[in-house]
């Protein structure tokens, strides 16, 4: 019995040295690790084919490690550089509580009450979250709003 207690100390001692790690020693500011500021999606051009081809990009669960925030990603236009645009997860009309759903390879979106929606009947972000292109060649999303302890919005 106290081997089993000396394993089990021992697996704590290890879970705990594990989170300590990966929170950078200090559990109460945002890290990297735990909650990056940018989101690297690469080649302009791919990303800008990749909305032309199966509708805007969703991204689920951006805010820090809790996952409260969902943002959807669209490309208007020729120039594969320019035209990016951010949009909230729910209707501009509704709480960010009224979810909404894709419909598969389309710039369409179903909302909590069952209406169909078009990407742009979507909210828009506060200042807290943007495209930001580097060179005119890489894409990233700048999320440092939403990650940075005191500037998330509900």
């Amino acid at each position: 019995m106290l081997g089993g207690l000396v394993v089990i100390a021992l697996l704590g001692a290890f879970t705990w040295a594990m989170a300590a790690f990966i929170s950078g020693g200090d559990a109460t500011e945002t890290s990297e690790r735990l909650a990056p500021r940018t989101i690297e999606l690469g080649r302009v051009e791919n990303r800008a084919a990749d909305i032309a081809e199966n509708g805007p990009l969703l991204f689920p669960g951006l805010n820090t490690t809790v996952g409260e925030r969902s943002i959807v990603l669209d490309h208007q236009g020729a120039d594969p550089a320019d035209g990016w645009v951010v949009y909230y997860a729910h209707p501009a009309d509704r709480p960010m509580s009224c979810a909404i759903e894709q419909v598969v390879g389309t710039d369409r979106f179903v909302d909590c009450e069952g209406r169909d929606l078009h990407v742009t009947d979507l909210a828009p972000p506060d200042d807290d979250v943007r495209p930001v292109v580097f060179d005119r060649e890489r894409l990233e999303l700048d999320l440092s709003g939403i990650t940075t302890p005191g500037l998330a919005t509900n």
